[in-house]
């Protein structure tokens, strides 16, 4: 395996990938728990009930329909059938040849899916939480929760009546994502074991000159 960002190979005769693919399914389901998550606190900013705040946060609830396709759009991307496992459905192939398969690459792919729909589901309730302030001023909420609320509404204005969300999910994302990447890169440090069989790409350190001694 290469890792040209990192510089570093990591070579070794593990042919079979049931094993990174045991731990993209486990990689699924726990990114998945995100979006369950963030769906029940959804659910408790558009239920009246629970906020205290128009229903799916908007007025005028009988011609708008506020984020109530919102949430059902969060629910639907919770990922419940892509997190079953890849690893347990293998399957025969080259004519029997390779009668038991690892489902890696699928595992992969489907670990992929699953960020980018966790994603939008945090997208949405980040959406959601701005709009329910709206409600709520003048108070303030606090001064970090502040400022996020300033950045959404750099590309998403508050909503007023119904229009095409999907525009909004997307933008609000993109303006968050790289100061969840910053904070990642400064506060998460990287827990990956040292393997015994990884090198470096990066040219060897020119030998250190002798020094004669007279």
């Amino acid at each position: 395996m290469v890792f040209a960002e990192r510089g570093e190979t990591i070579s070794g005769g593990n042919f079979h990938g049931e094993y990174p693919a045991k731990a993209l399914d486990f990689l699924s389901i726990a990114v998945h728990e995100l979006a369950s998550i963030s769906e029940r606190r959804i659910e408790r900013l558009c239920n009246p009930s629970l906020s205290e705040l128009p229903a799916f946060l908007v007025n005028e609830g009988g011609l708008n329909s506020g984020f109530m396709i919102a949430h059902c759009t969060a629910a639907s991307l919770e990922n419940k059938v892509l997190c079953h496992p890849s690893s347990v459905d293998s399957l025969s192939t080259s004519a029997a040849t390779e009668d038991h398969v690892s489902m890696g690459g699928w595992a992969a792919r489907k670990a992929l899916r699953v960020v980018e729909h966790v994603e939008q589901v945090l997208a949405i309730e980040l959406l959601a939480a701005c709009q329910g302030i709206e409600f709520l001023r003048p108070l303030r909420t606090t001064t970090p929760l502040e400022k996020v609320y300033d950045l959404v509404r750099t590309v998403v204005k508050p909503w007023i009546k119904d229009r095409f969300m999907s525009p909004d999910i997307e933008a609000v994302w993109k303006v968050a994502k790289p100061y969840i990447d910053k904070y990642q890169t400064e506060y998460i440090p990287e827990s990956r074991p040292n393997s015994p069989t990884a090198f470096s790409l990066d040219p060897p350190a020119s030998p250190r000159k002798r020094v004669r001694h007279e």
